[in-house]
C-alpha cells in the first residue's frame, strides 16, 4: 500500500534530554518545493531503509522511537537493542509505528503515527494530560503522531509537512476517530533548538488540516483532526 504520490510546492517541552539533537528535521515547516515524495507504511519496507533514515550517530540512532514506549528505568539499553525494538513493532503491530517517505528510491524521512494505547509513555507527559481533550488512553481510536525523523541531507524540502498529510490519511483509512499531535510553535519561544522541533510545528499541523484544541504551554499544542464530527 503506497499511501500516495505527492507533488507539493507549497509554500516547557516534553522532550528528552538530548532527543534528536543532531539528525532532527531543523525545519520541518519549510516551504521549499518539495520533490515528487510516495509514503509507505513501515511495514511495506525493508527494515534497512527505516535504519537509512533513522542514521548511525545522533539521537535517532539512540532512541528508535521509544521515548514514548520504554520505562525510564529500562533507558539503559543499547541503541541495536533499541532498533530491535523498532523492528519487531513494525514487524507484530497491526497499525504502525510510522510511514517512510521516499524520493525515489531514496529513504529520506520517518514519521511515527499509531493508536495511543501503543504509547504507554505518552499520558504521563504534561503536554498529553494537561491538554488532551480525550484522556482515554485505551481508545484505540484515538491515533497520535509523535515524532519526525529527516536526514540532514533532505531537510528543507518539505518532507515532514507531506508525511505529516499522509499519517493523517494511513490513520483515517484505519479508523481512527481522532488524530492527534503535538506541536511546537517556534514563534512563542526565543530560539527554539533543533532538537525540540522532533514532534513537528504548529504551522506544519495546520497546513496539514489540524486545529489547535488546547495550548498547555507557551509554545506547545495539541493539536486534532477529528473524524467523528465532534468539535
Amino acid at each position: 500500500m503506497v499511501l500516495h504520490h505527492y507533488l507539493y510546492s507549497r509554500s516547557e517541552t516534553d522532550v528528552a534530554p538530548g532527543h534528536y539533537r543532531d539528525d532532527m528535521p531543523s525545519q520541518v515547516t519549510a516551504d521549499s518545493p518539495s520533490p515528487e515524495l510516495r509514503v509507505v507504511p513501515a511495514q511495506q519496507v525493508p527494515f534497512t531503509d527505516v535504519e537509512a533514515v533513522f542514521g548511525t550517530k545522533g539521537d535517532p540512532a539512540t532512541c528508535w522511537c521509544q521515548w514514548y514506549k520504554v520505562p525510564r528505568s529500562e533507558w539503559t539499553m543499547t541503541d541495536g537493542e533499541l532498533a530491535h525494538l523498532l523492528e519487531q513493532q513494525i514487524i507484530e503491530g497491526e497499525h504502525g509505528p510510522g510511514l517512510v517517505a521516499y524520493d525515489g528510491d531514496t529513504p529520506v524521512g520517518w514519521c511515527a503515527v499509531e493508536p495511543r494505547p501503543a504509547l504507554s509513555g505518552l499520558p504521563r507527559k504534561r503536554i498529553v494530560s494537561q491538554g488532551s481533550p480525550d484522556q482515554d488512553f485505551d481508545d484505540a481510536s484515538i491515533w497520535a503522531v509523535t515524532c519526525f525523523v529527516v536526514p540532514r541531507a533532505h531537510r528543507r524540502r518539505g518532507v515532514g509537512g507531506v508525511l505529516a498529510e499522509a499519517a493523517v490519511a494511513y490513520a483515517r483509512a484505519h479508523g481512527a476517530r481522532v488524530v492527534e499531535a503535538y506541536g511546537v510553535d517556534p514563534t512563542a519561544r526565543a530560539k527554539v533548538p533543533a532538537a525540540d522541533l522532533f514532534p513537528g510545528t504548529v504551522s506544519m499541523f495546520e497546513r496539514a488540516g489540524f486545529r489547535e484544541v488546547a495550548r498547555p504551554t507557551p509554545s506547545r499544542a495539541v493539536m486534532q483532526i477529528r473524524f467523528d464530527g465532534a468539535r
